[in-house]
């Protein structure tokens, strides 16, 4: 599994450039987990001293880290700070220095002890707004994680001890709390990827198996063409392995997408294999006509649905890449496996029984083969018209659709980690890491000139506080309030950020401490680099752009560029300019597909006009699906923009096989084109109907994922699906017979490069007549 937050950007955009130089100066960002509640009975006696016990025992907490085969115990938590462990400043006359002193240096024996320590804590202005909110009861505990076991499956040891503590709180106190934080969601979302790994792919092989046996009404046929789609998920995980991919939100949807893509193969092979056996009784004949007829044609289908996936390659995201690189492969390893097992293990069974071939002439998709060539023969207008009318209300559709990425878009709204989030968005405006970098480009640039940076800084901190979306910040500023208030014997009204007078003064205080510099964690080791730390709300990607918009000029303004650097980064910036970045390059990749898979077919088919038309009934599918996003308040996002590329490359398989039977046809018909669609219809109408179901059913197993990108994958895709289905079986006819000539070009009667479905005429074994060999030697 894999434990890091999504690199959706690629390593040589400036965007991760900066954020990379971010964490090489002050470290991890997005490693901080907050357990908070909003109850005044938190400051009675007995449940004070039980969130005492829960802040220290939180702290404590320790877990066994693996590494090889080395065990060792290490601390999950490096600090969990609240009201009840906090510190404060006091001023050391003597050696002229600040000393920490932790104001609750044991849990308060009695209410009025408590009363005062509270009256203590807040008048600690550092704190407010960060731990506690003196306008309401909100408190809060700040657990920062080590991010090696963060990064690691022992963080779900480590949550899952600290969910117990809380629940032991709860239970002690009975008050309510809410757990959030960037590691928090994360680990949830991996937890929930696990389980629904293996749920996709249960479900994905019960109801193909259910179809198939449906369809073919045989236990062998079911059993061996689920054979091989398990064979082909057990490679495509050791081929993952391999490759040393860890099992991401899209990699993981790869094993059951493999039984899905691949029992389609098995469905053509074995409808072939029957209709051959039908036809002349003959197995073995019957078996090799299969290779001969339909494997061009899978091979080119499964091609197409490569490509499909092949795109994401291109799009410089490593975790699509991945997902990409992988599917192309496995779909073209579950073709081979398809091609090889099933004629292999159908020569060693027996016959197929009359009762097994009778599928083919199933009345029902005989009803609906018969009434969509109903349609083609004599209602071609109403064919058109529907279509036009859908082609303008998809247009319509797509205008209202919005783009749009959050880190928790994809869960549903009663989701406990949501209800959890927006408790923290309420009470302490977000949980999302928001970091501002000032380089100041001069050593000791932070306090240069009599404060002067720090004074630009006070006054940004300002411009951001008036944006309801951003917490109150940690920065250098900050702490030199905090340190100032020390100086002035600990008075609340001295919270400010003093004159450069007084700034002399505290510069004393901080020499003289020869311990670790208080202030690393806000500036680098030469004074010139320094941060500004926010925490954000969850907001949407126009949200940021329109927040980052309006800041910008203000940021200019009181930092001139020419004279500083400001950047602005964190986790929260990297994952919305990563989804608005992935948007952008899916859209490419959706393009690309789209040429190279019209390219593919120009050689299949030598006909640029063939080509051109046989695009439309793909391409009206995904327009008619944008609309349906549109009308239903679906954002494009990455989960979602994926299904464009996907469907495309599946949705063409189907129009491969009926203009290769079509072709076939016109061979066998002397060019008659009303003749040869129609029956082209027939023949590829019962597999393509089958087809379309197990795609239908086998990608609505996505539509339990508790991830709302899962679910839409899966409903688009198997609606995308279905009307390229009937595109193909009732536009793509009507299309040829209408254009007629004009389509049936010189060009396509030309034998292509690759042929399908090659027609020789049948020979019948009984009527070879054997002679012996005429030879003096042989007897």
């Amino acid at each position: 599994m894999s434990y890091h937050l999504a690199q959706m950007l690629p390593e040589t955009d400036s965007t991760y450039i900066e954020y990379q130089n971010f964490k090489k100066i002050f470290g991890k960002d997005g490693n901080i987990i907050v357990v908070g509640i909003n109850d005044p009975k938190i400051f009675e006696i007995e449940n004070f001293n039980a969130w005492y016990d829960l802040t220290h025992n939180i702290k404590n907490l320790q877990v066994n880290f693996v590494q090889g085969k080395k065990d060792t115990l290490v601390n999950g938590v490096i600090e969990a700070l609240s009201v009840a462990n906090v510190y404060t400043l006091k001023r050391n006359k003597a050696e002229k220095r600040f000393d920490f002193d932790q104001i609750i240096k044991q849990k308060p024996k009695t209410q009025n002890e408590l009363d005062s320590l509270k009256e203590v804590l807040f008048a600690q202005n550092f704190y407010n707004g960060y731990l506690f909110r003196d306008s309401s009861a909100s408190t809060l505990i700040a657990i920062t994680i080590d991010t090696m076991v963060l990064d690691s499956k022992f963080r779900d040891v480590l949550f899952k001890k600290i969910d117990e503590e809380v629940a032991h709180f709860e239970e002690a106190t009975g008050i309510d709390i809410h757990k959030s934080g960037l590691p928090y969601i994360r680990a949830n979302s991996t937890t929930k990827v696990k389980k629904e790994i293996q749920l996709f792919l249960l479900l994905s092989i019960l109801i193909t198996s259910l179809i198939l046996y449906l369809f073919f009404r045989s236990f062998k046929a079911t059993l061996y063409a689920m054979l091989v789609v398990c064979v082909g998920v057990v490679w495509s995980v050791g081929i993952q392995s391999l490759f040393g991919y860890e099992i991401t939100i899209l990699t993981g949807l790869i094993p059951p997408l493999i039984v899905v893509i691949g029992i389609p193969n098995c469905v053509f092979l074995l409808n072939k294999y029957h209709s051959e056996y039908k036809n002349h009784g003959n197995q073995i004949k019957a078996l090799s006509r299969v290779i001969q007829k339909i494997g061009n044609a899978i091979f080119l289908t499964n091609t197409t649905t490569a490509l499909g996936f092949a795109t994401f390659i291109f799009t410089k995201s490593s975790i699509l890449i991945e997902f990409g690189v992988l599917a192309a492969i496995d779909i073209f390893i579950v073709f081979i496996l398809s091609i090889l097992i099933i004629p292999i293990v159908f020569s060693f069974l027996k016959p197929p029984k009359s009762r097994h071939t009778k599928h083919l002439e199933n009345k029902l998709v005989v009803k609906i083969v018969d009434a969509l060539e109903y349609l083609v023969k004599f209602k071609r207008k109403l064919v058109y018209v529907v279509t036009i009318i859908i082609l303008a209300l998809s247009i319509y559709g797509i205008s209202l659709i919005t783009t749009t990425g959050n880190i928790i878009d994809d869960l549903p709204k009663n989701d406990p980690i949501v209800e959890d989030l927006l408790f923290f968005e309420e009470s302490f405006n977000g949980v999302m890491p928001f970091e501002v970098v000032i380089d100041t480009k001069k050593k000791n640039g932070v306090f240069a000139e009599n404060g002067r940076v720090l004074y630009k800084i006070q006054t940004l901190q300002k411009e951001f506080a008036k944006h309801k979306e951003f917490s109150k910040p940690l920065s250098i500023v900050e702490a030199i309030k905090f340190s100032y208030q020390a100086y002035k014997k600990g008075r609340s009204k001295f919270y400010i950020l003093p004159p450069a007078t007084e700034l002399k003064k505290l510069k004393k205080y901080v020499q003289n401490d020869k311990r670790k510099n208080k202030f690393s964690s806000f500036i680098d080791d030469d004074s010139k680099i320094t941060r500004i730390s926010f925490q954000i709300a969850d907001v949407g990607t126009k949200e940021m752009d329109a927040l980052i918009l309006k800041l910008q000029p203000k940021i200019d303004e009181i930092f001139p560029p020419q004279e500083y650097k400001v950047t602005l980064t964190g986790t929260s910036v990297t994952f919305l300019k990563g989804t608005n970045y992935l948007v952008e390059n899916l859209l490419t990749s959706l393009i690309l597909a789209i040429i190279l898979i019209a390219s593919l077919m120009s050689v299949l088919f030598s006909s640029v006009r063939m080509v051109l038309v046989s695009l439309l009934p793909n391409l009206l599918p995904l327009i008619t699906t944008a609309g349906l996003m549109g009308f239903f308040g679906i954002p494009i996002k990455p989960s979602t923009i994926l299904i464009f590329s996907i469907a495309f490359g599946i949705s063409v398989d189907d129009t491969i096989h009926f203009l290769a039977k079509y072709r076939q046809e016109l061979k066998h018909r002397k060019w008659n084109i009303k003749e040869s669609v129609y029956l082209a219809l027939r023949e590829t109408g019962v597999s393509m109907i089958y087809t379309s179901i197990v795609l239908f059913f086998g990608f609505g197993v996505f539509t339990v994922s508790s991830f709302g990108g899962t679910v839409a994958l899966g409903i688009l895709v198997s609606i995308t699906l279905l009307f390229a289905m009937l595109a193909d079986l009732v536009l793509l006819p009507s299309l040829l017979l209408s254009l007629d000539k004009a389509l049936t070009t010189k060009a396509f009667k030309r034998e292509p490069l690759i042929e399908i479905l090659d027609e020789e005429e049948d020979i019948d074994i009984e009527e070879l007549e054997v002679k012996p060999i005429e030879h003096p030697e042989i007897t």
